[in-house]
């Protein structure tokens, strides 16, 4: 017969597989952290910079499904609840966007035009659903790179 220790270890692992366990975590630490927050305390006015920067962060988490990190940082950072329009981020950001760019975040294609090195590659690019595989060789021939140029 099965113990009580042995079925929360069965228990916690079968949620830990299903991925349940992460997003019960993260939305504890949510609600924790709403309840601590203190509605009185007047948050500081964002600069223009960091408004465009909190807005690109939580476009990446939204498009990630981190949605308890992303109801924590627009809480923390007083964010309005209606994020702003994508268009109005990229005319701000002076990004040319081709239509394929649209379906990912801003941060990943600055990340791809960081990664190609492209000067003149229109920046965010799209960045193509890739295995962890590709990804990694990218960093490493970038991280290469930058070493190279920083021996010269």
């Amino acid at each position: 017969m099965a113990t009580v220790s042995d079925l929360r270890a069965v228990l916690t692992d079968t949620l830990d597989k299903r991925g349940v366990l992460g997003q019960l975590k993260a939305r504890v630490r949510a609600e924790v952290f709403a309840a601590l927050d203190d509605q009185s305390e007047v948050k500081p006015v964002l600069s223009h910079e960091n408004l465009l920067i909190n807005e690109m962060i939580r476009e990446y988490l939204e498009f990630n499904k981190y949605k308890y990190t992303s109801s924590v940082l627009s809480a923390e950072t007083g964010l309005s609840d209606i994020p702003l329009d994508r268009s109005f981020l990229a005319r701000e950001l002076n990004l040319f966007e081709d239509s394929s760019a649209e379906s990912v975040p801003i941060l990943y294609g600055m990340l791809a035009h960081f990664l190609h090195g492209h000067k003149d590659m229109p920046c965010p690019s799209a960045l193509k659903p890739s295995s962890e595989r590709t990804i990694e060789r990218r960093i490493t021939s970038s991280a290469d790179r930058f070493a190279k140029d920083s021996h010269l």
